[in-house]
């Protein structure tokens, strides 16, 4: 049997939390002072998924830079793609707040939006 052992991040309190698992399947989880602790724990050591924040450039703003994110969580080793693919993104202000930015963010799926309003100089 494999133990892991995290912090939760589930609700502020942080609290440690063991994994036990076994041939790749979770037998048990320790540590959580919540039902959320036990569900986060069990996500995050078999799929676990981040929102991913960024930046994004913006061409004839009021602002160089425009704030974005992943709509939703993708999975955990996708996300240095996402990161790449924004790095080609370029915007023509004005941007708004909810605007897509990138459609299918590194083939997850999932969109990333605009979480700033940027207008036009």
């Amino acid at each position: 049997m494999d133990k892991i052992d995290l912090i939760c991040i589930g609700c502020p309190l942080g609290c440690p939390v063991s994994v036990t698992m076994e041939n790749g399947e979770v037998k048990e989880v320790t540590g959580n002072t919540c039902k959320r602790g036990d569900a986060y724990a069990r996500k995050e050591v078999t799929d676990p998924t981040r929102i991913v924040t960024s930046t994004v450039r913006v061409k004839g703003g009021r602002l160089a830079m425009v704030s974005v994110k992943t709509a939703s969580d993708i999975p955990k080793d996708r996300i240095f793609d996402c990161v790449k693919a924004l790095q080609s993104v370029e915007l023509a202000a004005p941007v708004r707040i909810g605007q897509v930015v990138l459609e299918n963010a590194a083939g997850t799926g999932v969109q990333v939006v605009a979480t700033k309003n940027v207008p036009a100089v």
